[in-house]
């Protein structure tokens, strides 16, 4: 997927504050196709993790009562201007994908 996310990340005080929104569509499975009236199958994300400079910051379990195009935003200590937050997420599908950021100075 083209921009699969869009991130950023401020100082706020002493932590980071990150702001990240994945393109997903979030099937839960339940939908009927309109042309076919079948059930459309289940696709949505399965976990998301975020790491600061290669340390696990979150793991997060998502599932199917995730809206479309999911909005995550939290906080990590320790971090500085100029640290990397990674983002890698996986469907469950399998289908993986990532963003990053460069924590910025507020």
């Amino acid at each position: 997927m083209a921009d699969e996310m869009k991130m950023r990340a401020t100082m706020l005080g002493e932590v980071a504050d990150v702001k990240v929104r994945m393109t997903h569509f979030m099937e839960t499975g339940a939908r009927k196709d309109p042309k076919t009236g079948k059930l459309i199958p289940p696709h949505f994300i399965d976990q998301v993790v975020a790491t600061l400079n290669g340390k696990t910051v979150l793991d997060a379990q998502m599932g199917i009562a995730v809206a479309r195009n999911p909005f995550i935003g939290f906080r990590v200590k320790g971090a500085k201007p100029g640290d990397k937050i990674v983002v890698n997420a996986v469907d469950n599908l399998g289908t993986k994908f990532s963003g990053e950021v460069t924590v910025a100075a507020r």
